[in-house]
């Protein structure tokens, strides 16, 4: 075999580029598997040298289906690497083992890849390749019985890679098209309106001190009296938590309904609102 065969050869299994992979070569002396492992070390090494580097970048993929779906969000540096083939073809195939694995991001990242190498071996590769730090971030996925899922993409890259995804699960038992139709719906209304919680019982309890705090240091010099301050705001928490509570919201598609009156007038029994999650990309 010539050495430029060796270099092509070396590329194909490896991925890295042609400069490294002569350079690996001659540093094996013409030994493929010696010149992979030097690769691989130099790809480790370049590796972590980019981890202390800014990744705000990326994108979110969703898997699954209406049963067990799941999201996954994969950082880097810029958006040009984001819309780079490898790149997607990486996240692509690490979403559907995110789904496989239900989320276990430790489990995902031993999982074997279509070339025979872990999550991790690949993870690797694709940083030295690319030059950015790559890095997976949160994911989440849903599997109950008796619901069924929904998601909506905004800023499509390609297929199921997006800069925004929302998933929202409905429990319920019943298939209709009605009920499909509220849960696209919803999941859109998730994406523009960007939701805290559920119900403003599960906000979190320091973003709502957080909040009062903010609150009480606009009154503060308002020259008001301290019991006009205090209705103003306990008024301002309690806009504050129906605004950002999922059922207390204006309904995008309808300003003038809530989403628990959309909710209550498909009167459909034993219908309602599971858990949702909204993945944005810089958020």
């Amino acid at each position: 075999m010539s050495e430029i065969e060796k270099v092509k050869q070396l590329r194909k299994s490896t991925g890295a580029g042609f400069k490294d992979c002569n350079s690996a070569l001659k540093e094996s002396n013409g030994d493929l598997d010696k010149a992979a492992e030097i690769l691989r070390v130099k790809g480790i090494a370049k590796a972590s040298k980019k981890m202390s580097r800014n990744a705000n970048e990326g994108v979110v993929v969703v898997s699954g289906n209406e049963k067990k779906m799941s999201i996954i969000e994969v950082n880097c540096e810029t958006d040009f690497v984001a819309k780079n083939d490898d790149f997607i073809e990486f996240v692509k195939e690490l979403s559907e083992l995110n789904n496989t694995h239900s989320s276990s991001i430790e489990d995902v990242k031993k999982a074997s890849m279509k070339n025979k190498k872990t999550v991790d071996e690949n993870l690797v590769a694709l940083i030295a390749k690319i030059g950015e730090k790559i890095t997976i971030g949160r994911s989440k996925t849903f599997n109950k019985e008796n619901s069924k899922n929904y998601f909506y993409q905004h800023s499509v890259i390609k297929d199921n890679v997006s800069k925004l995804i929302v998933i929202v699960s409905l429990n319920t038992t019943e298939k209709s098209e009605k009920i499909d139709l509220f849960g696209k719906h919803l999941s859109m209304h998730i994406a523009a309106s960007n939701p805290i919680a559920l119900t403003s019982d599960l906000i979190d309890k320091e973003l709502l001190n957080k909040e009062a705090d903010l609150i009480a240091e606009e009154l503060k010099n308002s020259g008001k009296p301290e019991e006009i301050a205090n209705k103003i705001s306990l008024g301002k928490i309690n806009k504050f938590k129906d605004e950002n509570s999922l059922l207390t919201q204006d309904w995008v598609m309808d300003t003038k309904m809530k989403v628990h009156e959309v909710l209550k007038n498909l009167e459909i029994p034993n219908l309602s609102i599971g858990e949702f999650i909204r993945l944005k990309i810089g958020e």
